[in-house]
């Protein structure tokens, strides 16, 4: 059955999709098949799995780099809640609360197989949607984190975003290993998020419960 229709029901018909919905279905396929071929998959492998022509393909997305942007926010920014800057800076909670919720709704959100997967060929390829990605995560992310804790750390040591990007690339870590060298995922997940977390504060001297 090719994208552009669906059958109706028991009658057995077909209707056209609307354009937005046909959309939808190639950018969802996109992101399958480039996690599974790499980047370098090409429009016609993509339209051929479809079971739609070339054409039809470049109908919705004129090039490649154009679907790619698409793949960017369905994959990347569609997986970032708007909400999570303002809870990672709000003081009247402790920052290891605040680390911990979000690293646990983090890690549910991209500990799948599609993500690491375009995430790791994009890294590889040096594709730009990759750093563009990183770029954002540093900017509503990783620099309010890095700002908390070093409001919060006692003595001589102060947090570098050396620091954080350690602490997010171990959390991150626990997905690769799954996804990427297919070994087994942690039993419990959330705890070796946990004391990593724990880990990270403790080296800067934050005593928060």
């Amino acid at each position: 059955m090719d994208i552009a229709t669906e059958r109706d029901g028991d009658a057995g018909t077909r209707r056209r999709l609307p354009p937005q919905e046909r959309r939808e279905q190639i950018v969802n396929e996109a992101v399958r098949f480039f996690a599974e071929v790499g980047l370098e998959g090409n429009t016609r492998q993509l339209a051929k799995r479809l079971g739609v022509t070339q054409s039809l393909l470049f109908k919705y997305f004129a090039t490649k780099e154009e679907l790619l942007e698409a793949v960017y926010e369905k994959v990347y920014l569609g997986r970032l809640s708007s909400d999570w800057p303002d809870r990672l800076t709000d003081r009247s909670v402790p920052l290891r609360t605040r680390l911990l919720a979000f690293y646990t709704e983090y890690s549910r959100l991209i500990f799948e197989h599609d993500w690491m997967r375009i995430f790791m060929f994009s890294g590889l390829a040096g594709a730009a949607l990759n750093h563009r990605y990183l770029e954002h995560l540093g900017d509503v992310i990783l620099e309010p984190v890095l700002a908390e804790t070093a409001a919060v750390a006692s003595g001589t040591r102060q947090p570098s975003m050396e620091d954080i990007w350690n602490l997010h690339g171990g959390i991150v870590y626990i997905g690769i290993r799954t996804h990427i060298y297919g070994l087994p995922a942690p039993e419990h997940p959330e705890e070796v998020i946990a004391s990593a977390i724990d880990k990270y504060l403790a080296y800067f001297g934050v005593s928060e419960i």
